[in-house]
């Protein structure tokens, strides 16, 4: 089963920190806190359980193991499959951006061209009361 795109930020950025290389949970972390700039932390009860989920989506895989310290590192890659989907969220995104960027290049042409064509305000000359400060 492939997960259908449009793909959830959380998915989308681990994707894209696998797409360089493979990558280890807290490199996986790291990166995304970095693809964010900072706006999403994964939890690792969060991450693995996407880990899991995405590989059993055929969109990543384990790429190998290495005992660090006593503990146990298992390393994740992107599959082909996986590639496939995160270029097409790219694209998806991409032109989502260009119709956004569009048209605010338009709205800000509108808007310019109508404060040109706007008459400026009259300014009225201050009125002075009889008998008020001068």
């Amino acid at each position: 089963m492939i997960t259908p795109v449009p793909l959830r930020e959380p998915t989308f950025l681990i994707l894209t920190a696998l797409a360089r290389e493979p990558m280890h949970g807290y490199g996986i972390v790291t990166e995304v806190a970095a693809l964010s700039d900072g706006r999403l932390t994964l939890r690792p009860g969060t991450l693995y359980g996407a880990l899991d989920r995405l590989t059993d989506e055929g969109l990543v895989e384990p790429d190998r193991e290495e005992i660090v310290g006593g503990r146990l590192r298992r390393y994740y890659r992107l599959t082909d499959t996986g590639g496939t989907v995160l270029a097409a969220e790219t694209e998806r995104l991409r032109r989502n951006v260009e119709a956004a960027s569009q048209r605010l290049l338009a709205r800000a042409a509108q808007a310019s061209e109508g404060s040109a064509a706007r008459p400026a305000p009259a300014v009225r000359p201050a009125i002075r009361l009889a008998g008020g400060p001068a």
